[in-house]
């Protein structure tokens, strides 16, 4: 039993230091794929996967501004909880039949690049240790950066260069307020929604998303995160 007890504290210790270390490595090198990549590519290696790396500066403003407002607008001022999404979306659920989540951009990160897609306590534990060492070591500009480059545009389509050279054969440089509003409108499901053949769903959240960048301000906003 002690034996046992020291292998686990053992594998407890690298587990912490290989995870402090990966989360160190990326603030500063860009990510070469995400864990969903990975997984996508063990179940069918022939997958085809689209995905460009964009610094920071050539992403368009109002595709960062978009996702700020469709997914996390309390991003500048969350240490990567929203306690008061938090305890909306646990209202909701109380008294809906359907699920609404209450992720920030950074657990979003945290779940993309370094655990395995499906939804349990053990994996929810592990995505709140990253993202609180994300919060700790990198700025909020990186953490959009990576978001951005790493989320799941449609089957395939990873990053928003990849996403808008698909959809509007445009760079992400080079999305407008529409274009970009449209993309955020479809992440909560973005294998069976399109930004280009909206259903009414993807359109009201599209007016919606744009509505509220205009409340924050994108100019202002930004400002704060870069």
């Amino acid at each position: 039993m002690q034996r046992l007890f020291k292998f686990i504290k053992k594998i407890i210790i690298l587990f912490v230091i290989i995870s402090i270390l990966l989360v160190l490595m990326f603030r500063f090198i860009n990510p070469p794929g995400t864990m969903l990549m990975v997984e996508q590519k063990l179940s069918n290696w022939s997958a085809k996967q689209d995905r460009v790396w964009r610094d920071f500066d050539a992403i368009s403003d109002n595709i960062k501004i978009a996702v700020i407002a469709a997914e996390d607008q309390n991003f500048i001022h969350h240490f990567g909880f929203d306690v008061d999404a938090i305890e909306r979306a646990i209202t909701y659920n109380e008294n809906n039949q359907t699920v609404r989540g209450a992720s920030t951009i950074t657990q979003q990160v945290a779940k993309n690049l370094f655990l395995w897609p499906s939804r349990n306590f053990i994996r929810k534990g592990f995505e709140l240790w990253f993202t609180l060492w994300i919060e700790l070591f990198w700025s909020k500009e990186r953490i959009l950066e990576v978001y951005l480059n790493s989320v799941e545009w449609g089957e395939g389509i990873f990053g928003i260069d990849a996403a808008a050279q698909y959809y509007f054969k445009t760079s992400a440089k080079k999305l407008t307020l529409e274009q970009a509003s449209l993309l955020a409108a479809i992440l909560p499901n973005p294998r069976y929604l399109s930004p280009i053949h909206p259903n009414q769903y993807v359109i009201n959240k599209a007016k919606w998303i744009q509505e509220q960048v205009r409340n924050l301000d994108k100019t202002r906003y930004l400002n704060k995160i870069s």
